[in-house]
């Protein structure tokens, strides 16, 4: 049986021992979350909600919605900050994970989809075939559905990101995750200057409505590094930025240096706005996936 840790990720406290005011929360509102899990645990949905230990993950699941973790719970890759395990040689694919992601999203009822994806470097495309398959086959089941995918780096491959992106997915995400002088510390293998190619790739395809990406802050970062991510970002053809306050999922992982204030990320948002970004979603629980429904509606709204 999946279990559901109720409890939020344990980062490092501050000095005081206890979290800064902002980062308590009260449980949140909905009835459906004994009723998401149990559903998730039917069609054996993995979920980077879980995997990932996201903070997010009780108000999510109370609302009858979840990020689906394509290809595994195994990753190729080791960064520092993702709590998904390694592995060189993870499990193969299964075939029927497309059509158990289908059928959770109609049980659901999600009018917006998020599906990422664990680094399948062993792969020869990397997974994008699979993902594909898996944006197929939620329209067949769901044709009035939106989907966005938030995606590895493909290794620069753009042959494989190509492939992925004949799907059309409404929202093509990929987080540069960090500020430039921090990457090689926090990302395995990634490279910065990779990811914004990867991102102005897809945007000069325009095979997606709308370009995203996200960043992690509390790790070391300088605020001029920050806004430097977020001007590059834009550059690169971004549509949408999200920025949220790292938290440690483990003591094996890389530790917090700093709380970001409310203050200090609204900062960020006026910044990304002022430099024409349509949508900047900052906050200390804000994460790539969180609220992406929301945002897709917001960002179309304001467009029309």
């Amino acid at each position: 049986m999946r279990k559901l840790n109720l409890l939020p990720p344990n980062p490092e406290e501050d000095a005081k021992g206890r979290f800064p005011s902002w980062l308590h929360r009260k449980m949140p509102k909905g009835s459906h979350l004994f009723e998401t899990n149990t559903l998730l645990e039917k069609y054996q949905i993995n979920t980077v909600c879980e995997e990932a230990k996201c903070p997010n993950r009780i108000e999510c699941y109370s609302q009858k919605t979840a990020t689906f973790l394509a290809m595994g719970k195994e990753c190729t890759r080791n960064c520092g900050f993702c709590d998904i395990d390694f592995s060189k040689t993870p499990q193969p694919l299964q075939e029927d994970e497309p059509m158990r992601i289908a059928l959770s999203v109609k049980e659901l009822g999600l009018k917006h989809v998020v599906i990422t994806m664990v680094a399948r470097d062993d792969l020869p495309d990397q997974g994008a075939c699979h993902i594909v398959t898996i944006i197929q086959t939620i329209r067949n089941h769901n044709p009035e559905v939106t989907i966005e995918v938030l995606t590895s780096d493909y290794s620069g491959n753009t042959s494989s990101l190509d492939i992925l992106l004949e799907a059309r997915p409404e929202i093509f995400n990929h987080n540069i995750e960090t500020v430039k002088s921090l990457t090689s510390r926090i990302r395995h293998k990634a490279q910065y200057t990779r990811t914004l190619d990867i991102l102005r790739h897809a945007k000069s395809s325009k095979k997606s409505l709308f370009i995203k990406s996200g960043i992690m802050v509390g790790l070391g970062e300088k605020v001029e590094e920050v806004k430097e991510t977020i001007q590059d970002l834009y550059q690169a053809g971004c549509d949408i930025i999200t920025i949220g306050q790292y938290l440690q999922a483990n003591h094996n992982k890389l530790r917090v240096k700093e709380f970001i204030s409310p203050e200090l990320f609204k900062v960020y948002a006026d910044y990304g706005y002022s430099l024409g970004v349509k949508e900047m979603y900052t906050g200390p629980f804000i994460r790539s996936s969180y609220n992406a429904g929301r945002i897709l509606n917001r960002i179309q709204s304001n467009i029309t």
